[in-house]
């Protein structure tokens, strides 16, 4: 059976990937201040890259050793340091609150698993710190994203899946054009779903 890390290899290797940020996480991230960062499922590590470049001290993980070798020979490009893991996602367990910021950006897992996944990104997170999720709305299927529309995000969807110990800053539909994977070049807008969690300091802290 072909593994997750096989597939994306192969998928990475066959074309370029984007190496531009996320347009809402630089939004969103900007002004924050600086620290240490976690990026599930980052490929060759188009937000991270920009994160390390503000100075962050950034993790990516993925499954993918193509992914993760080319994130680490664009980061020596730019005189940047990242640390890497190669790991499945959805087996991998992170160091409990010591993250500033987790990014979970284009991960379409059934319910379930985007539960656990966005568990595991809070447990992650130190007091203050944000979460910050990205994905195809269902009105993408057939232009980006999984062809499962039960995959795919709606504002009600990610917000039933987020750990109710987070408080939701920002839960959003946005618009924008372009993107990765089929129809990367359709002149429709690629429609997502932005969410943008902190979790509360302790009381006292």
């Amino acid at each position: 059976m072909t593994s997750a890390g096989q597939i994306w290899d192969h998928r990475f290797s066959e074309k370029g990937w984007p190496t531009d940020p996320d347009p809402y996480l630089v939004e969103l991230a900007e002004g924050q201040p600086v620290g240490r960062g976690l990026d599930l499922g980052a490929g060759p590590g188009r937000n991270s890259l920009w994160l390390a470049q503000k100075g962050w001290d950034m993790t990516l993980l993925d499954a993918s050793r193509v992914g993760l070798d080319q994130a680490r020979d664009a980061a020596g490009a730019l005189g940047l340091t990242i640390t890497t893991v190669c790991a499945d996602l959805f087996d991998w367990r992170p160091e409990e609150a010591s993250f500033n910021l987790v990014i979970v950006a284009n991960i379409h897992p059934d319910q379930d698993a985007l539960v656990a996944v966005l568990a595991g990104a809070a447990l992650a997170l130190r007091p203050g710190g944000h979460l910050y999720v990205v994905g195809h709305h269902v009105t993408s299927l057939g232009r980006q994203g999984p062809p499962d529309p039960d995959r795919l995000l709606t504002p009600e969807r990610l917000r039933d899946a987020l750990p109710t110990e987070l408080r939701i800053e920002v839960l959003a539909i946005r618009d924008r054009r372009g993107g990765h994977g089929q129809g990367a070049n359709a002149a429709t807008a690629d429609t997502v779903v932005v969410a943008w969690a902190i979790k509360p300091e302790a009381p006292g802290g």
